[in-house]
């Protein structure tokens, strides 16, 4: 293991890699849950700080959805250093998810494969836990539908309705590979109906357009170039005004499977995320920037593990970037290094901030 890991994880390292990994998640949770781990209190340098959307963020490197599905550890996560955190995917009802096993760790290429199905408390339970006070930081909550439900922007109607006013920022996720048919929301016209009426639904949860998160839409990596350009044309609203979205997550797991891959699990069923996902997140990254003129945020995911990997992401044009298969590889003290290592990227080229790497690829 990495000699910058804290030594507790490497000495743990060795049997939590031989627990069931769903099991280990959940033990994860309740871990920080605990309190036991001692919170990263250094302050961000200024270097670091900007601007999204109005909001502030103290460092452009998140948690993406997946790893706290139901918000149960949101203090302790910020706790290790995120600059924000998103939760879920969380849907109306509350649903089992798929048949386990359905999380599988394929270490040899630091990488995960999930059929999880959406397993979550429902809208409610995370309404009630992210309206507690004094919360710490940005908290972007990401959307999904029901795997019975045949209106599926009815369901993303009723999750804005009860979870925008307690959100940072608000995800429609139409591109897990996970829900049957929920990828086929990617196409231009069932994307600008399903838009339409989520932004209505958010406009109406939230009147007052000072208190009103942004609306974000995450897309999946295995898209072709018409289908980016749909996205981007839906993203820019075709000249509408305001646009209908407010940024971009680029991108999901993917269903592609790399010839590289080593693990002998390459093989199940689900979406693949962590390192293998790199050159192709990074690539749908830097067209979507392409297509949308510069003109809408985005955040970048899938297979970021060094500094380096989120500052190839911004410079490639994305404003945020999210981690999540790598810290569970290489532990809580991923956040701060990745954090280290990008403030020396930024001094290296010269840049005083975060905001002026973002699409320097493109200048």
């Amino acid at each position: 293991m990495p000699s910058w890991l804290p030594s507790w994880y490497r000495l743990a390292w060795p049997v939590i890699s031989r627990l069931d990994p769903e099991k280990a998640h959940g033990l994860a949770l309740s871990v920080l849950k605990s309190g036991v781990l001692n919170g990263d209190t250094r302050r961000d340098p200024p270097i670091l700080a900007s601007t999204v959307w109005g909001r502030s963020f103290p460092n452009p490197v998140g948690l993406a959805a997946g790893f706290d599905k139901d918000g149960v550890a949101v203090g302790p996560l910020f706790g290790l250093g995120f600059g924000f955190v998103e939760v879920g995917t969380v849907t109306p009802r509350p649903q089992p998810g798929n048949p386990a096993p359905r999380l599988f760790r394929l270490a040899e290429d630091k990488a995960l494969i999930n059929r999880m199905g959406f397993n979550n408390q429902g809208i409610e339970r995370l309404r009630a836990r992210l309206s507690q006070p004094r919360r710490p930081g940005m908290v972007g909550v990401n959307l999904g539908k029901n795997k019975d439900t045949e209106d599926a922007a009815a369901d993303y109607e009723r999750g804005m309705a009860c979870l925008a006013p307690v959100a940072g920022y608000v995800v429609i996720n139409v591109s897990s590979p996970n829900t049957p048919g929920l990828r086929a929301l990617q196409g231009r016209e069932p994307l600008q109906a399903l838009v339409g009426r989520a932004r209505r639904a958010l406009d109406l949860a939230c009147p007052d357009p000072a208190k009103r998160p942004p609306l974000l839409l995450k897309i999946a990596p295995d898209l072709t170039d018409d289908d980016l350009a749909d996205i981007a044309a839906v993203a820019r609203g075709d000249g509408t005004e305001p646009a209908p979205l407010d940024g971009l997550i680029c991108t999901n797991t993917t269903l592609a499977r790399p010839e590289f891959l080593k693990s002998p699990l390459k093989g199940e069923a689900g979406g693949l995320s962590g390192a293998p996902l790199q050159r192709s997140a990074l690539d749908v990254l830097r067209r979507v920037y392409s297509l949308t003129e510069g003109r809408v945020p985005l955040i970048g995911v899938g297979g970021i593990t060094t500094g380096a990997d989120a500052y190839a992401r911004l410079r490639a044009g994305a404003s945020l970037v999210q981690v999540y298969s790598a810290l569970i590889y290489e532990g809580p003290g991923l956040v701060r290094r990745i954090k280290e290592d990008l403030i020396d990227c930024l001094k290296k080229d010269g840049f005083t901030s975060v905001a002026e790497a973002v699409g320097a690829d493109h200048r």
